[in-house]
């Protein structure tokens, strides 16, 4: 299922994308519930399981991969949070957005197997920003055939993630380190979902409804 459950919400993401055409505030409020869910599982799952293997270096890796998160995002002009500022008239292949996304889903991939929970998470969180990249990519100038490419890969890096874990046997001794790392990326990603995605940053009603639903249900998990 770690496999085929990112995959499954990128095409739903790109489904709602160029069917159904969610309105604006549906979406920023899905990727508040999602901020929220995946900011949960991590404080409660998550980073309780890391740090059982606490010494110096898990607090300095999750330190990296909030500066990870931060480059990536540098890249990405913020697509993993759900704020896309890239020129719809170009006609280039969006290289850097490309690279960001594909690091970032590579790596929320590498834990997911061992935490069913956190595929969760990760599934929820990527389905909003799936609607929101490929509604770009659906209104760019792109071609059918890159625009393809672009979902086809990008929504492969998470179950690769997965399966490096799985497979490749010579990174289960910096396993842990590498949670960290993901745990950096997870708590800067779902904190700035949920404090960006309203304009002004303001909290009307609706948003700290679905944040605290969030919550919520990842408790119950």
């Amino acid at each position: 299922m770690s496999l085929l459950l990112p995959i499954i919400a990128v095409i739903v993401g790109f489904i709602i994308a160029y069917f159904i055409k969610a309105s604006s505030n549906a979406i920023k409020l899905l990727l508040s519930f999602s901020g929220a869910f995946l900011l949960s599982i991590t404080v409660f799952e998550f980073l309780p399981e890391v740090y059982k293997h606490y010494n110096r270096w898990i607090g300095l890796l999750i330190m990296a991969g909030i500066l990870l998160q931060i480059f990536l995002e540098f890249l990405s002009k913020g697509a993993e949070h759900g704020h896309l500022h890239y020129n719809k008239e170009q006609s280039n292949f969006p290289i850097t957005l490309f690279i960001s996304l594909c690091i970032h889903s590579l790596l929320e991939g590498y834990p997911i197997e061992e935490n069913h929970h956190l595929l969760i998470g990760v599934v929820i969180h990527k389905i909003p920003i799936a609607i929101i990249i490929s509604s770009f990519l659906l209104t760019s100038k792109l071609s059918k055939v890159k625009i393809g490419l672009f979902l086809l890969l990008f929504a492969f890096m998470t179950p690769l993630g997965s399966f490096l874990q799985q497979h490749v046997t010579v990174l289960a001794s910096v396993e842990k380190y590498i949670f960290a790392l993901v745990i950096g990326i997870f708590l800067h990603v779902s904190t700035i979902i949920l404090f960006e995605s309203s304009k002004n940053h303001q909290f009307n009603f609706s948003k700290i409804l679905v944040i605290i639903l969030g919550v919520f249900a990842a408790y119950l998990l």
